[in-house]
């Protein structure tokens, strides 16, 4: 059974501006260089029914290259986690692998703040 009004891909159903055109809307943001990344490292616990994850927060890029950092931190970690909203949320207290193998891949802006 299929809706009579599917949505588009921006949530737009139906407009009745017979000229209405979708405005596309660039928003590539350039990745840094890891070098001038400033990331912070901090354990959380607040909101996560009382799990301790490992959050490293300040990236600046798109998407994609958050996904693959996410990716390549979570291996060395060997646990799980999520990026998201510039943030990267790793299960568990893994502050200290994570500075380490962020300063040996020359993230040299990264600081392990307050618990």
């Amino acid at each position: 059974m299929s809706k009579k009004n599917k949505s588009d891909k921006h949530g737009f159903v139906y407009s009745t501006d017979p000229s209405f055109k979708f405005e596309e809307i660039d928003e590539t943001i350039e990745t840094l260089a890891p070098q001038l990344q400033k990331l912070r490292i901090w354990l959380d616990a607040k909101q996560r029914a009382g799990k301790t994850v490992t959050l490293i927060t300040g990236f600046i890029g798109n998407t994609k290259d958050l996904e693959v950092l996410a990716k390549q931190i979570k291996n060395i970690c060997g646990t799980g986690g999520n990026a998201k909203d510039n943030e990267i949320i790793i299960q568990g207290d893994q502050r200290e692998k994570v500075l380490q193998w962020l300063l040996k891949n020359n993230y040299t802006n990264t600081k392990k703040a307050g618990s």
